[in-house]
């Protein structure tokens, strides 16, 4: 009985979404046909975004692979989405899991880069899918010479490793793409590693001579709501010297061409914001700003 009206109330859910004008709108890039298929869902949930006037979410999870009932098997990624309200998008997290086998009604977009969800998932049992799925559960594993072992990460689509940065233990990452992109990456990586004490000390000071100015700003306005009494040197509450200190490297993100990102934790200079300085390494640090 509790299976049955767990049911009933997915399908309410559904239908209330089908009523609104929203819906309608979208089906006018939909295909009229039905399908049944059975799917591998990705390495994360379904994630939604609307714009500022609109009442209903797009939700959407990537499918790793996918078929219909008695069909050929589609190994492409493919977005699996649907409209849904606040309640119906918590019901689509609870109910459909990263790494999971989903059964459900689809109906394709006239574009053909996703399938629309029409109704409820249930839990999929297809054997060769159970295979697909056991197959992308496997570590994904690239060793580097010279920078050791480095493990996908699928949530974000990039390999990573632990490296001692001066003494620090860091994340080191590339994204996951063609070999002949990541071996340019892994080149930078190579490039930052072996010039540690340089760059460090060369991102350290772009980064506070961007953002000084800032973490002062947001010092003075501490100071005067805890009224505090204002003191520093120069009339600074931080200095240059104390704000390149107090930034802790976290992680370095090598890109392709000698790309790279730099992410510190700020020391609580901007309330616990992550500081993020972008460059190359033929010409250095070219921005820095306060995120997160």
């Amino acid at each position: 009985m509790e299976e049955l009206s767990k049911k009933g109330e997915a399908a309410k859910m559904w239908q209330s979404i089908v009523q609104t004008g929203d819906f309608r709108k979208k089906m006018e890039d939909i295909l009229p046909q039905e399908l049944e298929i059975q799917a591998a869902v990705g390495a994360n949930g379904f994630t939604a975004g609307r714009g500022g006037k609109e009442k209903l979410w797009w939700a959407s999870v990537e499918l790793t692979a996918w078929k219909e009932e008695g069909g050929e098997m589609h190994r492409e990624n493919r977005s699996l989405s649907t409209l849904a309200d606040d309640r119906l998008l918590k019901h689509l997290r609870d109910t459909v899991k990263s790494d999971s086998l989903i059964r459900c009604r689809v109906r394709p977009a006239k574009n053909g880069k996703y399938l629309y969800m029409t109704g409820p998932a249930q839990e999929g049992d297809d054997p060769e899918l159970q295979m697909i799925l056991q197959e992308q559960l496997r570590d994904v594993i690239m060793d580097v010479e010279g920078l050791g072992r480095f493990v996908l990460e699928r949530t974000v689509g990039w390999f990573e490793t632990k490296k001692d940065w001066l003494g620090t233990e860091i994340n080191l990452t590339f994204d996951q793409d063609e070999e002949e992109v990541m071996e340019s990456a892994i080149e930078t990586a190579r490039t930052l590693m072996e010039e540690q004490k340089g760059w460090d000390r060369r991102i350290r000071e772009y980064a506070a001579d961007q953002l000084l100015e800032l973490a002062n700003e947001w010092a003075e306005s501490t100071a005067e709501e805890e009224e505090t009494e204002f003191s520093g040197e120069d009339g600074q509450l931080v200095s240059r010297e104390q704000f390149m200190e107090r930034m802790e490297l976290e992680s370095i993100q090598a890109g392709e061409g000698g790309d790279f990102e730099f992410w510190f934790y700020d020391g609580d200079m901007f309330y616990g914001h992550s500081i993020h300085v972008t460059g190359n390494v033929e010409d250095g640090p070219d921005w820095a700003g306060m995120e997160g």
